[in-house]
């Protein structure tokens, strides 16, 4: 699929862009454009790999000129620049509105004008039922990306979406944060032990973006079936691992947290394929006719469950014990 193509990865420098190059790089594409406003970390991609196959661009998804230059020539694109901290976004949310949901038009914009083949757009499952800033402007993402695919010709650029749970041990996560309390003898903070979060790995969400790329036709949004654990007990289990004999302290639920995450809402399961490791959710593609949207309703919706870090499988200590030490970032702590 991808021989002799040029992909395009907006915020390539982060945890997410990482791992998509790593595997792109081993299949025989043609080039990849890293595309990102972080100059320092754009040169240490660059020293590190020393591979003629990456170009990189400075510019910033809120620039649609600087997008749109940088889109000239491209096959695919993998959308991942984006705010999401949960605080930052809560403190800013203009901020978090102005790169995640005019970026996303911009990139989209961009690679509809430059006659792209597919673009992937990255969400998270805060999208889902949002109560916080970062998940609200990521949920208005994901219809601008809808909007979007209603309104391309015919045969030209497909626009879908793909929507992870928390990428273990990802830039910003918890993981690092108790490896790092363990190594400096402090508590494990918790927010609340009972608190469910889903668990993937970077390969996972890799896998994802390439079934969605294989898979996806105009709209679509495709989730990826995941584990998850409470929060108390993968505090445990990376206590554990390092052998630590630290205090677990319950700090109460932050600002904008929930309970728990949903990856699918009721909503979105009661048209949902199920697709083996993956759901996949195709556009509502009603238009202005409003009688679909208040006179017709669905009697189904009422009994069916969202997908959510409650009803998907939970891992026991065992099964978290051996995720975990499957994890680069665990396997590197553990012999530093």
């Amino acid at each position: 699929m991808f021989e002799g193509k040029t992909l395009l990865i907006t915020g390539g420098t982060g945890s997410f862009g990482n791992a998509v190059l790593n595997r792109f790089l081993e299949t025989d594409i043609k080039e990849i454009r890293i595309f990102s406003r972080d100059e320092k970390k754009q040169d240490d991609m660059r020293n590190r790999l020393k591979n003629n196959k990456v170009k990189f661009y400075i510019g910033d998804v809120r620039d649609p000129n600087s997008i749109s230059r940088a889109m000239r020539g491209v096959d695919y694109v993998f959308h991942a620049a984006a705010l999401k901290q949960v605080p930052s976004c809560e403190f800013f949310p203009i901020e978090a509105a102005r790169t995640n949901v005019f970026g996303t038009q911009n990139t989209i914009d961009a690679a509809i004008e430059n006659g792209v083949d597919k673009i992937i757009c990255l969400s998270t499952d805060k999208a889902a039922y949002p109560i916080n800033a970062m998940g609200i402007s990521k949920a208005l993402m994901e219809k601008v990306a809808i909007a979007a695919s209603r309104n391309v010709d015919e045969g030209k650029t497909t626009v879908c979406l793909t929507r992870y749970g928390n990428v273990m041990a990802s830039r910003g996560s918890v993981i690092p944060l108790f490896v790092n309390q363990i190594q400096n003898n402090q508590p494990l903070t918790v927010t609340d032990p009972k608190m469910t979060r889903f668990l993937m790995s970077l390969e996972d969400a890799v896998d994802l973006v390439l079934f969605a790329f294989e898979h996806g036709n105009q709209g679509d949004l495709f989730v990826n079936k995941a584990p998850a654990s409470t929060i108390g007990d993968l505090a445990e289990a990376v206590r554990d691992i390092f052998n630590g004999s630290n205090e677990i302290k319950v700090i109460g639920t932050r600002h904008g947290e929930k309970l728990y995450e949903t990856l699918c809402t009721r909503e979105e399961m009661i048209k949902a394929e199920d697709m083996g490791n993956f759901y996949r959710i195709p556009a509502d593609n009603r238009d202005l006719n409003y009688s679909r949207y208040f006179s017709e309703g669905e009697t189904d919706i009422s009994e069916i469950e969202d997908y959510h870090s409650h009803n998907t499988k939970q891992l026991n200590n065992s099964e978290l014990k051996n995720t975990l030490l499957n994890l680069d970032f665990i396997k590197e702590s553990l012999n530093a």
